[in-house]
């Protein structure tokens, strides 16, 4: 999926590293899939560094602007605004010159939060987990029509993982957001 010529989402995205672009516009996609929550997930969810389902570190999705800032974990980042959403980082884990580490919706509160290194997923996913090891933790993943493997949250069906994958089969990129998000289209 492409943005918008010209859109103010389009002026924010370019400011991304084309990873952070490119799994933005997959995340745009509104990938909805059906999967039941795990109790070894909902378990899995509440250890520390843990990415989803939910949130991470302190911010959850969906939280107001107003109640993300309030918890004092994140920090704002100007350059990446547009007309529905501004982008910030988490304090603990600042996300370099040219990322951020979530978006916050003007109508849906935090829409997506970036994997920071270390954080893994309930079922233990993280950056530089190979492909091999997601299909077998997630055996219900799809790919969209972008070429990246995605999959509702177990634990939280408004919400989904999206993941890019290398040359060499690692993820370098993994996102969490509502499945109604609208800081990419």
């Amino acid at each position: 999926m492409n943005l918008r010529a010209g859109s103010a989402v389009e002026t924010f995205m370019t400011r991304h590293t084309t990873a952070r672009a490119a799994l933005a516009t997959t995340l745009a996609a509104g990938l909805l899939l059906a999967a039941a929550p795990s109790a070894q997930a909902a378990q899995a969810a509440t250890a520390p560094g843990t990415f989803g389902p939910y949130g991470y570190g302190g911010v959850r999705l969906g939280m107001s602007a107003k109640a993300a800032k309030a918890t004092g974990k994140i920090r704002y980042k100007r350059p990446f605004d547009s007309e529905t959403c501004s982008g910030w980082e988490l304090k603990a884990h600042p996300a370099g010159k040219d990322a951020v580490g979530l978006y916050i919706s003007k109508k849906r509160g935090v829409a997506m939060i970036f994997a920071p290194k270390g954080a893994r997923t309930p079922a233990g996913i993280g950056l530089g987990s190979t492909l091999t090891s997601l299909k077998k933790a997630y055996p219900g993943l799809k790919t969209a029509a972008s070429g990246y493997p995605y999959i509702k949250v177990p634990g939280n069906s408004k919400a989904y993982y999206a993941f890019l994958v290398n040359s060499k089969n690692r993820i370098y990129e993994i996102a969490l957001a509502l499945n109604t998000q609208d800081c990419a289209n």
